[in-house]
């Protein structure tokens, strides 16, 4: 791990050459300045992890040099000291940005202990903005196709509302992705957005999960609980897999978004709560409708507002942008080499059926990335990634491995086989298998497969 490289400025040679030591000794990179101006000089020139700096200095104080700093480089952490402090000085350099102010004659102990904060402070920012950065990049709705076009223009006109939006749209279609983007262009952008995956609850926690519980309402509530209304309370809840709710939810939701009220479980007394509800689904609600497995007032109380997110087959000109998009991202987020696909990789990844859409179009992207250190990657990297066809010759037998160890292993393939056809969609994996949902996710735990919850 690089050294951290601080900046020790002060009109004293004696305070900086002893100091210039003792970090030295400390295991960072000591750099001095004999003044202020030559301490921006130094920021200029040079990268800086750390700045300690004293107050009384000739031509250019302390106060003024934190204040040319916090300018030219807001992200670097200053640390001021000096043998003549006031409580009136140290609230001003606090109030200009400084990270701490100590006395001298400098404890060492001290400083150390408040540079290494200093240290960790700066990196989890840096980290923070780092991870921001990404899910804004991993976020975004791209694509140029007219789907697309109608896509963005309806998010921009439904946004600025305070209407439910019920959201359409095929698993891996980017659900979640428009439910942000509506969150993000409405005046709600400030506070939080909270998301439930109905069908990844079990049903008797679905209440819970949803309007919180208090202390003892059943085993295991050993503590009082917000549930995800008041979490999101002045924000957005982003109800995915609306379909899948437990019809006995179903009413006591409808209450909730009518009265703008709740009990929580085991609660006596209401609570207010004010949260712009999005929805989602992936199941045709006019079937579930009909076969009287969703209310029709709750449907029209959700539907306010219908947006229909296009499945990949209708959006085919995007795939090579979404794939130089995803593979930039991924990339990035691994420290790998950019790489880019060649116009026959390209056209292969347009002729796939991709029935987990967006979703699967990233992950054999991020597989070919790992798989082929090609540049560009040829249609041969792709076709290599690609799932095996389903009319495949079976693998022979193998020729060890006990009967529960080969059944494991068959079992293993086929259910994320099915996840994958189902774009990690448990609920409708486990019909297919013809399986409870809970069973599915039980198998998986035995398994060793991770479940990703959409």
């Amino acid at each position: 791990m690089a050294r951290a490289r601080v900046l020790i400025v002060d009109d004293d040679p004696g305070t900086l050459a002893s100091l210039s030591r003792a970090f030295a000794l400390e295991g960072y990179t000591a750099l001095t300045a004999s003044s202020a101006r030559k301490a921006l000089e130094r920021l200029a020139a040079e990268d800086v992890d750390a700045v300690l700096s004293d107050v009384v200095m000739p031509e250019m104080d302390g106060l003024e040099f934190l204040a040319e700093v916090r300018k030219r480089a807001p992200e670097v952490p200053v640390v001021l000291m000096s043998g003549q402090a006031t409580v009136e000085t140290a609230v001003k350099a606090t109030r200009l940005g400084a990270l701490d102010f100590v006395e001298k004659p400098v404890g060492l102990d001290r400083l150390f202990l408040t540079l290494r904060n200093a240290l960790r402070l700066d990196r989890l920012e840096k980290e923070n903005r780092e991870l921001q950065l990404y899910w804004r990049d991993e976020l975004s709705l791209i694509g140029e196709t007219a789907a697309m076009g109608a896509l963005r223009t309806r998010i921009e006109r439904a946004a600025p509302s305070d209407v439910p939006i019920l959201i359409l749209g095929e698993n891996g279609t980017g659900k979640e992705l428009v439910a942000r983007a509506v969150h993000d262009l409405s005046p709600r952008r400030a506070q939080p957005f909270v998301k439930l995956n109905c069908a990844a609850v079990p049903a008797e926690l679905v209440e819970s999960e949803l309007f919180g519980h208090e202390k003892g309402a059943f085993s295991g509530a050993v503590a009082p609980r917000r549930g995800r209304f008041e979490e999101a309370d002045g924000g957005t809840l982003f109800l995915d897999e609306i379909g899948d709710m437990p019809a006995a939810m179903q009413a006591k939701l409808l209450r909730v978004l009518q009265d703008g009220e709740l009990m929580r479980v085991g609660g006596a007394g209401s609570v207010h709560v004010d949260v712009r509800l999005i929805t989602a689904t992936n199941r045709s609600l006019e079937a579930l409708l009909a076969d009287g497995r969703f209310r029709e007032d709750l449907y029209y109380r959700i539907n306010t507002v219908e947006v229909r997110t296009p499945p990949l087959r209708e959006r085919r000109d995007d795939i090579p942008a979404l794939a130089a998009h995803f593979a930039k991202a991924a990339c990035a987020r691994n420290h790998w080499r950019p790489r880019a696909f060649s116009q026959e990789a390209l056209a292969l990844l347009r002729e796939q059926p991709w029935r987990g859409n967006v979703r699967e179009l990233r992950n054999t992207v991020e597989r070919v990335l790992i798989l082929s250190s090609d540049d560009p990657i040829g249609s041969a990297d792709v076709r290599s990634a690609l799932p095996s066809s389903t009319g495949a010759r079976p693998a022979a037998v193998p020729a060890e491995g006990t009967l529960r160890e080969l059944a494991d292993t068959f079992e293993r393939e086929v259910i994320r086989e099915r996840l994958r056809l189902t774009g990690g969609h448990v609920t409708n994996a486990a019909k297919s298998l013809g399986l409870e949902r809970s069973h599915l996710y039980k198998k998986c735990k035995q398994l060793g497969i991770e479940i990703r919850e959409d």
